[in-house]
């Protein structure tokens, strides 16, 4: 009975995987098991056919602390040669602030690239991009794609990456 009880109050300290609109709420690096429609799924491979920033434009998720308006980032990142790195949009209950930078980010590339693809990405098991990509095309904004693989993947597959560093968190 004891052991009952324990695994009841600890569940339910536990925060939800998920959050009332389906976007992943905790525990953001684990296996991705759903499909993040309305947005599609890109395979890698199709993925390395496109000119990073000519083709599409690829958005690393990548979450990172800040403080006071600004990115605190203690080490390097390595990211697909090419993407921009807008850390933090995956989050359920972005920062609109944030929000606003990629969304105006994504509409000034396509206006150089009318109807041009857009990747979000992160590292493999990462839910920031599938939520990202989720939340852009529950918006209405079209062309969106994941890449499930990620940075590990794209390396493995012989692609180049680039250190990175963040948008500014405005």
């Amino acid at each position: 009975m004891l052991g009952l009880m324990a695994g009841v109050i600890l569940a339910a300290t536990q925060p939800a995987l998920f959050d009332a609109d389906g976007y992943r709420a905790s525990s953001y690096r684990a296996p991705v098991d759903r499909d993040p429609a309305p947005a599609t799924r890109l395979a890698l491979g199709a993925a390395k056919e496109l000119r990073v920033g000519r083709d599409a434009m690829f958005i690393d998720a990548l979450p990172l602390g800040r403080a006071a308006g600004q990115w605190l980032q203690t080490e390097p990142h390595d990211t697909i040669a090419g993407a921009v790195w807008r850390p933090e949009v995956g989050r359920p209950g972005v920062d609109p602030a944030l929000w606003a930078g990629l969304r105006g980010a994504i509409a000034a590339w396509r206006r150089g690239h009318p109807g041009g693809p857009v990747v979000l990405f992160c590292r493999v098991d990462c839910w920031m991009g599938w939520n990202a990509a989720r939340r852009l095309a529950r918006e209405g904004v079209g062309d969106v794609y994941w890449l499930a693989e990620g940075v590990e993947g794209w390396r493995e597959m012989g692609g180049a990456l680039a250190p990175a560093k963040p948008e500014p968190a405005k």
